[in-house]
């Protein structure tokens, strides 16, 4: 069973709202799926402790939040979505990325990324099915930074995001996690002040949750001298919620010609899905019963 989860917490009179996560499990199962090298890993599951955060800010909770990188570098893009449940999943263009790390506890993932953009879309059911797109300009390509851009240009709203994944010798994930923190419109310049001299005295990430440090006790130490109220907890996992019928759906959906194409063929397809790498195989008998349906 998971001990992974994600809070939701306030402080300095609502005017300071604050997430955290630890999500070690979680990225491991992706990187397992998907036998991903250490710097995508990394790369993957900061988007993906990312996504989770985000998905506390919709009120919707059946909302679906969906993220994507696209950059210039040897990863190409990542995306991922998380729903308001805490279901994550994602998948990176390519998965055997091999760089040299920026330092002996730093994967170089801004470099792995590249030059590019973020995309975040939002649905809503509230929405009637139509998605908020807001989508800025990479700025170093790790991640968090980016994500911090986008909060300030996209939605307006002073943040601070810490993400991190710890990925040890034996290629596994150790750790990984991280926090946003957002100023609301009301904020003073006192409780402003505070936050900043706690973000700059703050260690890496990585280096707290390995030392045993929760989501509260990161929020304690963000957020300290500044009351806070801890509202909510999630559990988070990794979960496609691909099957078989979808992917008949989406077959059945095909020109009738590449299906024609493909029964002619002879030979079993396979397709194989991009979130979970789960495969699933068709006979040319069945690809013809979905043509004659």
């Amino acid at each position: 069973m998971t001990t992974d989860y994600m809070i939701r917490a306030t402080a300095a009179d609502n005017s300071i709202r604050a997430f955290a996560i630890t999500a070690r499990d979680t990225v491991e199962e992706a990187r397992a799926r998907h036998d991903t090298s250490p710097v995508v890993t990394a790369a993957l599951g900061r988007l993906l402790c990312a996504s989770a955060m985000m998905s506390m800010m919709d009120k919707e909770d059946t909302g679906l939040l969906t993220i994507q990188v696209i950059g210039d570098g040897p990863i190409g893009g990542i995306t991922v979505t998380a729903s308001g449940e805490g279901i994550l999943k994602g998948f990176s263009n390519s998965n055997t990325v091999e760089l040299p790390p920026k330092s002996k506890a730093k994967l170089d993932v801004g470099t792995a990324i590249g030059n590019g953009i973020l995309r975040v879309m939002r649905e809503v059911s509230a929405s009637n099915g139509e998605p908020y797109i807001g989508t800025v300009e990479l700025v170093s390509g790790e991640i968090a930074e980016d994500l911090t851009y986008y909060f300030a240009q996209s939605e307006q709203t002073p943040s601070t995001v810490g993400l991190g994944v710890l990925v040890d010798t034996d290629i596994t994930v150790k750790r990984a996690g991280g926090f946003i923190i957002q100023l609301m419109p009301d904020v003073s310049d006192a409780s402003i002040d505070l936050l900043e001299n706690n973000i700059q005295k703050i260690r890496p990430v990585t280096e707290l949750l390995d030392e045993g440090y929760t989501p509260e006790m990161l929020l304690e130490e963000l957020l300290a001298g500044m009351q806070i109220s801890f509202l909510e907890k999630r559990e988070v996992s990794y979960n496609c919620d691909c099957s078989r019928k979808r992917v008949e759906k989406s077959l059945a959906a095909l020109p009738g010609k590449d299906i024609s194409d493909m029964i002619n063929d002879g030979k079993n397809i396979e397709v194989r899905c991009q979130f979970c790498n789960a495969r699933y195989e068709f006979t040319p008998e069945e690809l013809k019963e979905m043509e004659d349906s």
